[in-house]
């Protein structure tokens, strides 16, 4: 398959390794690294990437920026940045793609651990993230084509100690273990899943 990964960092090369190591073909796409360029707060960029780089078998997405801040300090411009970026963004990126993706083929996109377990100042991930997973399980029985759509929701990544602090007594999980949540998203005949790297209490 040919897949488009979105997404330069840690998760994004993760996702590249492990598709490439199962024999399919990857375009990378970020805002200033890759075989492609695009922004995925702004939609018409999506469309010109997606209609240059068509056809495609998969979409997946490893990107969208959060901003954290106490509720009651946190501004309109982190609550907005973080809806255009993680939210609508990966929306976008999937209704851009739909007229060039080919039939039966595949999107996964990324949440987190806060759509459902909380830490301090959470409020604006835990509602982006939840917008995530709901689009994806909605979107799942309204898909054309035989397209399918699924989430990775990891927790924090082990790459990463700079945000431990932020999740105390949360167990990391590597970027290689989500690279292979993503093949599994892409590779098997599921749709509407949350494929969920943390535990919790529920």
């Amino acid at each position: 398959m040919k897949v488009i990964v979105f997404g330069g960092g840690p998760i994004g090369v993760a996702v590249r390794s492990t598709l490439e190591q199962a024999g399919h073909a990857v375009v990378t796409v970020s805002r200033t690294t890759g075989d492609g360029r695009a922004d995925i707060t702004d939609k018409a960029s999506l469309d010109a990437l997606f209609a240059s780089v068509a056809p495609f078998d998969a979409v997946a997405s490893a990107v969208g920026v959060v901003e954290p801040g106490p509720l009651a300090e946190a501004t309109d411009e982190q609550w907005a940045s973080s809806i255009a970026s993680k939210g609508m963004g990966q929306i976008n990126l999937v209704r851009a793609a739909l007229p060039h993706i080919t039939d039966g083929g595949s999107f996964t996109l990324i949440s987190g651990v806060l759509a459902e377990e909380f830490t301090r100042h959470s409020a604006i991930g835990a509602t982006v993230n939840n917008m995530v997973e709901g689009f994806v399980k909605a979107a799942a029985t309204d898909l054309p084509r035989g397209l399918r759509i699924n989430c990775v929701s990891p927790t924090v990544l082990a790459e990463s100690p700079h945000y431990f602090p932020y999740f105390p007594g949360y167990e990391p999980v590597t970027a290689a273990e989500v690279g292979m949540a993503y093949l599994r998203a892409i590779a098997n005949p599921i749709t509407g899943r949350i494929l969920k790297l943390h535990k919790t209490n529920s």
